[in-house]
């Protein structure tokens, strides 16, 4: 028995070079047709996700009331429910919403920032899932870990540990929900439940400004607007604003305050050739295996 590494090499990198073309086009035409994402959203970072919505080429759409959020989400690339400064009676208009979103084929994306702090967040969250068809689920490991039933430790809305590698917490978690789920960190994991990946992009300074996990979820619900594979979507998302993350970084200083600002200009100005050449993602599978003597 022997296994061919050479053949297993190029099948990897010509998988990964496909996959970052598709998140470049996916770019490109979020950027030409403009897709409204209509958020859901938390207080905090209502201001920023609107403006990194509008840098990714997107229009931001916050509408909350539950009269008008069914009327709202049909003119939507996307909806994205994010429970950050969540009220009983937002979760009513999310789930509206969600359900609208559902009969239209309109991609449901949810962050649960937060879970496991509160029963109200655990059990909203987990309410979202079982009335409505979530596309995309994006959380840290603490928060992704807990709505899978696996533990992990939240203070105040952050995650400061979890018990189980993320990999097989986002394979399993995504099988039994039948979505996505991406996994942010150090390194992001996504996977369908079949597939998984890696995306290495980011930058430490990312965990020092409020909301830039929120930020993330926004771009995936940018892609997820204009990509029908909501694996791609997530990989796609997430690689663009980590690459955008570390171009902000290096011209920072260190400095929180200039990171923040020019996290929006990195995302803006983030082009096809930076896609294609910066994007650090991995497509993870068994090794191909030969038999002979």
């Amino acid at each position: 028995m022997t296994i061919d590494y050479w053949q297993l090499f190029r099948l990897e990198e010509e998988q990964v070079k496909e996959l970052n073309q598709t998140i470049a086009e996916d770019l490109e035409k979020i950027r030409r047709e403009k897709p409204l994402i209509h958020h859901i959203t938390n207080y905090v970072v209502m201001n920023e996700t609107a403006n990194m919505t509008l840098c990714l080429g997107a229009l931001p759409v916050m509408a909350h009331a539950k009269e008008e959020v069914e009327e709202m989400v049909g003119a939507a690339g996307a909806l994205l429910l994010n429970i950050g400064t969540l009220t009983p009676e937002q979760i009513e208009s999310m789930i509206v919403a969600a359900k609208r979103a559902n009969q239209l084929g309109i991609p449901v994306v949810l962050d649960p920032v937060g879970v496991g702090a509160t029963s109200l967040r655990t059990e909203s969250a987990k309410r979202l899932l079982s009335e409505t068809d979530i596309s995309i689920v994006r959380g840290n490991s603490a928060e992704i870990s807990i709505l899978a039933g696996l533990g992990g430790e939240i203070k105040g809305v952050e995650s400061v540990g979890s018990e189980a590698d993320n990999v097989e917490v986002a394979k399993a978690f995504a099988a039994s929900e039948k979505c996505t789920v991406a996994i942010t960190g150090k390194e992001d994991v996504v996977s369908d439940g079949e597939r998984a990946a890696i995306v290495r992009n980011g930058d430490a300074m990312l965990g020092t400004v409020t909301g830039t996990g929120c930020m993330s979820t926004t771009v995936v619900a940018g892609f997820a607007a204009v990509q029908n594979d909501a694996f791609l979507a997530a990989i796609g998302g997430l690689a663009t604003f980590g690459l955008a993350g570390e171009d902000a970084a290096k011209r920072s200083a260190t400095n929180p305050g200039l990171f923040h600002v020019n996290l929006y200009g990195s995302v803006a100005a983030i082009g096809r050739d930076d896609i294609l050449t910066g994007c650090k993602t991995e497509i993870l599978q068994p090794p191909r295996i030969q038999f002979g003597s």
